[in-house]
């Protein structure tokens, strides 16, 4: 696995946590947000300010426009950025004490905070828009959730990395979701029921994938599309690797061995452990 793949695993599963736990919706609905996906697309672009919807779009593209308009600009009628992210961190601080128990306080935790920290300041922001809003906020002064924090910055890092490298390849929001299907590293449920994209919109998508040769007639994805969807993994891989070689291989994996004990008490990621979480994909 390469090192940058590996890491990102790493903080993903302490990033995740936000999206799932019961504290973090109560804290987001007590300020006005309604719903999942308004707090969803609310709490990731809130460091940005009350940004319209074509810039969470843009930021986001991933998902369909429509449900991005369903959420935002509301989300900043019924609340604000700052109250957003106050009632983030506050549920995060809730939630985080719950599932890590004794541990919240443990060294391992303080630890991660150093190492993390030190690859974010190795990080050229220039062109990851969310990580350099997320980068802009102030680092909390309780370890667990400045561990939060910088696994979030990391995170958002390499997701504006993973963009990049879509756009580079000349795939659409819709292409990139049913390309990653296709490959079968992705479930079928993410394109309609996750992503938001309408029937209609994603048999376009399969007809432009069909005729650039990335999928066959059968819906799975041709020698080139396999080459392609690569070549996009290997780029953000590629784009998100220099901070991790800043810090050095001793570093990174320390930081693994104190995570891992930590993200063993989490709950199950949907990206990294969907084969876990979803039905397989239909041959």
């Amino acid at each position: 696995m390469q090192r940058a793949r590996q890491m990102w695993a790493c903080v993903e599963r302490y990033h995740q946590l936000c999206y799932w736990a019961p504290e973090v919706r109560e804290t987001g609905s007590a300020v006005g947000l309604r719903g999942f996906w308004m707090s969803y697309f609310a709490t990731r672009a809130a460091p940005l300010g009350p940004v319209p919807a074509s810039v969470v779009e843009a930021l986001f593209f991933y998902y369909a426009p429509a449900r991005v308009r369903r959420a935002i600009p509301d989300a900043w009628m019924y609340s604000s950025p700052a109250a957003v992210l106050a009632a983030r961190y506050e549920g995060m601080d809730a939630a985080l004490r719950r599932e890590l128990g004794e541990l919240v306080d443990g060294e391992k935790v303080r630890r991660c905070v150093d190492v993390v920290r030190a690859a974010c300041d190795a990080t050229d922001p220039v062109g990851r828009v969310l990580f350099a809003g997320w980068a802009s906020l102030e680092w909390p002064e309780d370890p667990h959730l400045a561990l939060w924090h910088g696994c979030t910055l990391l995170r958002e890092y390499r997701s504006g990395c993973h963009l990049i490298a879509l756009a580079a390849a000349g795939l659409g929001g819709c292409e990139s979701v049913v390309s990653q299907v296709a490959v079968d590293e992705a479930p079928q449920a993410w394109i309609e029921e996750e992503a938001g994209w309408t029937e209609s919109e994603a048999a376009e998508a399969y007809e432009s994938l069909q005729a650039r040769g990335w999928v066959g007639a059968d819906g799975w994805a041709t020698q080139a599309g396999r080459a392609g969807r690569a070549e996009v993994e290997a780029m953000t891989d590629r784009l998100d690797g220099a901070h991790w070689a800043a810090i050095g291989d001793a570093a990174a994996d320390a930081l693994l061995a104190d995570m891992a004990p930590i993200n063993a008490l989490l709950p199950k990621d949907d990206q990294i452990d969907w084969r876990e979480l979803y039905p397989a994909n239909d041959a």
